[in-house]
């Protein structure tokens, strides 16, 4: 009878996003609707900086939108578009468009294949959302300025800072050594830039499926709020997005979506859209 219930509420919660028609595929055979940037081949003791040739020249990324990489392909499986990428070199996908206020989901699932810097790792990728400003801002010079919706291993949902940005989020209060753990509970804690805890949050719960199965992803975002959402389970409640520049504090609640390419394989599909006039009833009520 429990398990009744429990399913009956992730269903509810699940029908309740999709009460529109209005959704926008950002899926076709050419990604017509993204822009794909690469940097470089990640390697073992990468620290940060701009990396070198062996003659200790600065090594230029590869760039934006250049042919002949095949990181990110689209082919059909079992009559459905699915994006592959393939994780060989840092990089991304980029909407073209800015987005404000919407819901977003998609499909994805891990392929077999890691690369170095994380052949030991947990396999990674990620969706960073409101990404604005030159790309290759961040510490792995590949990502713009964004919030992470962290895509990885056992920690689908996870948050991520990524350069400046910073963001209030419900979860325990970490102690020591101990990472914040979100939990829809508890009070917000600011993280991020010159912020008292650094710019990364643990996922309430782990609701990842077996290798092999599809996940269902969904970001839901209304005027710098935000909810990360795994297989129908609510798993981080996030508002105040902001990031920092110059010192002052500024609104981060708009623009592109970059999907990571982080030396692991993964595929996508289904990936879709819609915008939002206000928050969902049903979320509404994590930031009362």
């Amino acid at each position: 009878m429990k398990y009744f219930f429990t399913l009956l509420f992730v269903t509810t919660i699940f029908s309740a996003c999709n009460t529109t028609d209005n959704w926008e595929s950002l899926m076709d055979n050419d990604l017509s609707k993204w822009d794909r940037y690469l940097s470089y081949k990640h390697q073992l003791g990468y620290d940060g900086q701009q990396p070198k040739d062996a003659d200790g020249n600065l090594i230029e990324p590869i760039g934006l939108n250049k042919e002949g990489y095949n990181v990110f392909t689209v082919a059909e499986q079992e009559g459905e578009n699915v994006l592959k990428i393939s994780g060989e070199i840092y990089g991304c996908l980029i909407s073209k468009k800015e987005y404000n206020n919407y819901h977003l989901r998609l499909k994805m699932k891990w392929g077999d294949k890691k690369f170095d810097p994380r052949k030991n790792l947990l396999k990674d990728s990620g969706i960073l959302y409101h990404s604005i400003g030159p790309l290759g801002a961040e510490y792995w010079r590949t990502w713009m300025l964004s919030q992470e919706f962290q895509v990885m291993e056992g920690h689908l949902g996870d948050y991520w800072s990524q350069m400046t940005s910073a963001i209030d989020i419900r979860a325990y209060l970490p102690e020591y050594i101990m990472n914040p753990v979100a939990d829809a509970s508890q009070p917000f804690l600011p993280m991020g830039q010159d912020e008292d805890i650094q710019g990364f949050c643990l996922r309430s719960g782990n609701y990842e499926k077996a290798p092999g199965e599809w996940n269902v992803l969904e970001l839901i975002c209304y005027d710098g709020n935000s909810i990360h959402m795994v297989n129908g389970e609510v798993v981080m409640v996030l508002r105040n997005s902001r990031y920092i520049k110059d010192g002052e504090t500024l609104p981060l609640d708009k623009g592109k979506i970059q999907l990571q390419s982080e030396a692991a394989e993964v595929f996508y599909k289904e990936i879709e859209i819609r915008e939002l006039d206000e928050m969902p009833e049903n979320f509404a009520r994590y930031f009362n």
